[in-house]
């Protein structure tokens, strides 16, 4: 991961990081081999950048972490969630344009 505002989620720290959190979260469900999760990497980074302090942004490999995966139902990926109070606000599958992770973020 080139952000160093993205980190990294997986089935051991997923509660603490993701649903006890404070701040509203975005989760990209994701794996290596997938090339639509590699191109909107630049997306999910930069939303990190833009929104550090305000929002907590990290990845789940789904290869490694299924347990987390099966759990929010992520039957294709890339999937990004948004968390927010530890409960799903909003979900996207597919190659999203950053725009309507932005109004989702506004809704908070």
């Amino acid at each position: 991961m080139a952000s160093d505002k993205v980190q990294e989620f997986t089935d051991s720290n997923f509660e603490t990081e993701v649903i006890n959190s404070d701040l509203p979260v975005l989760v990209d469900f994701w794996a290596e081999w997938c090339q639509p999760c590699r191109m909107l990497t630049p997306t999910i980074e930069e939303l990190a950048d833009e929104n550090s302090g305000t929002l907590k942004v990290g990845k789940v490999d789904t290869d490694a972490n299924r347990e987390v995966s099966m759990k929010y139902g992520v039957s294709a990926i890339p999937t990004i969630i948004l968390f927010q109070g530890g409960e799903v606000k909003k979900k996207f599958v597919g190659l999203t344009p950053k725009d309507q992770f932005e109004a989702a973020l506004s809704e908070l």
